[in-house]
């Protein structure tokens, strides 16, 4: 690797020194650094035109927009930990130096986690590399949601909402809200209910080859429900009693550089302690 794209949330380095330290070490060694300093900006075919790898300075929600504005191109990511209990930002700040020779000696794995594709009636697809979210907006209120597993009937949720995650997002919301913890390479669909108001209801992990479909009924006392779907914590589309969105696992990936030779369990183990 030669050439990086240094996204930065501007919130969590707010007068650029880590950004320009990266860029100072970057090019000291021989490489090109671009900076992208809005990290909300949506990044062009030409500003990343033969960029190697996009560092991204912030936590995992600045990791989950930079994978969302990078959609459609090939380049993997690094996440570098300005935030505190980071999962997807895997170098801590003070370590950049270390994983900057490593990137530019090419010592690293490419992973490609897996994403979720969801489509609501309108024939609008959506994207997320952590989780789908269905909750509720506007006034406290307990949603009713109804899930069907490949167009057969599972269980009506009665609950502040439901989460649909992947093994990367296992470690977000779904932990949260008390769902397992999955290795992150692997590649199943986890489907979470918050807070439900039940006693007997439990996350249930689903093959990658199902598609989830979580249908909004009419809510207490015949009620018209409104809900919001969040994609990664950010992108939301608005659902009413009788509209339905299809969640799978989506053809596309994102591409995460992982530098750390340490076991997933290793690294869990670390996290949980830090906690």
């Amino acid at each position: 690797m030669k050439r990086f794209c240094l996204i930065t949330n501007e919130s969590k380095d707010p007068t650029g020194v880590v950004t320009n330290k990266i860029t100072d070490i970057i090019k000291k060694r021989g490489g090109e650094a671009v900076c992208v300093k809005n990290e909300k900006k949506a990044l062009t075919d030409r500003g990343t035109d033969g960029v190697d790898c996009a560092l991204v300075l912030g936590g995992d929600g600045t990791l989950l927009r930079a994978a969302g504005n990078m959609l459609d191109s090939d380049i993997p990511l690094l996440g570098i930990n300005l935030g505190t209990l980071g999962y997807l930002a895997e170098v801590e700040s003070v370590c950049v130096e270390e994983a900057v020779e490593k990137l530019l000696k090419d010592e690293f794995v490419r992973e490609e986690r897996m994403m979720l594709s969801g489509r609501v009636m309108t024939g609008e697809e959506r994207y997320a590399l952590n989780d789908i979210v269905i909750s509720r907006c506007g006034s406290l209120q307990i949603l009713n949601v109804r899930i069907y597993v490949n167009d057969r009937f599972l269980h009506d949720y009665c609950a502040d909402g439901v989460i649909v995650a992947t093994p990367t997002g296992s470690t977000g919301y779904n932990l949260s809200a008390g769902g397992p913890i999955v290795e992150p390479s692997a590649r199943l669909l986890l489907l979470t209910p918050i807070c439900p108001h039940t006693l007997n209801t439990r996350s249930i992990v689903f093959s990658p080859e199902d598609e989830i479909t979580v249908e909004i009924p009419k809510g207490k006392d015949g009620h018209e429900q409104v809900v919001e779907a969040n994609f990664d914590g950010s992108n939301t589309v608005t659902l009413r009693t009788g509209d339905r969105i299809q969640i799978r696992r989506s053809d596309r990936t994102t591409g995460i550089v992982r530098l750390n030779t340490e076991s997933f369990l290793t690294v869990l183990h670390k996290k949980m302690s830090e906690a």
